[in-house]
């Protein structure tokens, strides 16, 4: 488990060990936001020895204020895009070892939103990333999204051309009860309050990143939006593979400053 605060991460440790005592669980940490600590838990993971069969981008942050991340990107898309997209390369070739010596098919499952819809009218502002005039708190949550669509079949299609056998599917998790709103107290407080009612729990909400990381019927399926456990239609951005071409290669630039 790859988590920002390790105090929690071992408290998540604890309670799956009480549940599954065999379960064997590292704990490192990893702060998406922060470039630099991206590459120290990859670099950690990488010389560590450890196999790596399934990787599920799950971390997340929702409609904060504007911020600037401690490498001076937009916090929201440096942590939901940026953060998975350096990571996920730094770990590729791990991957790629691993799906060699297990005979094995890798899997990378990347958590987006169907908040992706509702991104900046012309999806990724890549001259106006930083802007903080034009700055939306829940468009640029869905930029951010939308982007996660966009890496996942960008990805895709450069490890079908590779003739890797690894595929990458998205998927929208539901709408869950968690603190991903807690910069915004009220809307927080109404959805943990009647969210019971007609949102997905914790466990109901991994069920698709689940499904898609374990299940076989999954096999050999890639470049694709899955939601409530079926493959779903995502917008018609999230479809443009100039779009998903020109992040890529905007997200090298960001992430290998020359």
């Amino acid at each position: 488990m790859a988590v920002r605060s390790v105090d929690s991460g071992k408290n998540v440790k604890e309670t799956i060990l009480k549940e599954i005592p065999s379960a064997k669980i590292d704990v490192m940490e990893l702060d998406l936001s922060s470039m630099a600590s991206v590459r120290k838990f990859a670099a950690d993971f990488n010389s560590s020895g450890l196999p790596l069969n399934i990787l599920i981008n799950n971390a997340g942050v929702m409609a904060t204020p504007f911020t600037l991340s401690q490498d001076n990107i937009e916090l929201q898309f440096a942590t939901n895009h940026l953060g998975h997209f350096l990571l996920t390369n730094l770990l590729l070739e791990t991957m790629k070892k691993t799906v060699r010596e297990c005979n094995q098919e890798g899997r990378i499952v990347i958590l987006s939103s169907e908040a992706h819809r509702f991104a900046y009218h012309e999806g990724i502002q890549f001259d106006k990333i930083n802007d903080e005039s034009g700055y939306s708190s829940y468009f640029a949550y869905g930029q951010s999204k939308l982007a996660n669509i966009l890496h996942a079949n960008e990805l895709a299609r450069h490890l079908k051309e590779e003739g890797v056998e690894i595929t990458v599917n998205s998927l929208h998790p539901g709408s869950i009860v968690t603190n991903i709103l807690r910069y915004h107290d009220y809307i927080n407080a109404v959805a943990n309050m009647v969210g019971k009612y007609f949102l997905k729990n914790v466990q109901q909400g991994a069920a698709t990143q689940c499904y898609v990381a374990l299940h076989p019927q999954v096999k050999g399926i890639s470049g694709e939006y899955f939601m409530d456990s079926n493959k779903g239609t995502p917008a018609s951005l999230a479809k443009d593979s100039e779009l998903a071409k020109k992040l890529w290669e905007f997200s090298l630039s960001l992430t290998n400053p020359k």
